[in-house]
């Protein structure tokens, strides 16, 4: 269920805001993070005090199975 967000703190982009909730993999979340706020580009870099963002749920862990090479076994 998507999140929603107040910007309380001044100097927060949107990349840095996704990057502190969700780590290294919130990265994957912008453009969606775009689509559900539109007009949230148009507000600059850094986002507005008071600026309300509706954040989507990061999506599952794709959980792959690699298969491993032993040299010496």
């Amino acid at each position: 269920m998507p999140e929603t967000v107040t910007i309380r703190g001044e100097g927060i982009a949107l990349d840095l805001l996704l990057h502190r909730r969700y780590g290294v993999r919130g990265r994957q979340l912008l453009e969606q993070t775009y689509e559900l706020n539109p007009g949230l580009a148009s507000l600059g870099d850094y986002l507005p005090l008071g600026t309300v963002i509706v954040i989507p749920d990061l999506p599952a862990a794709s959980s792959t199975t690699r298969t491993v090479i032993t040299l010496f076994g």
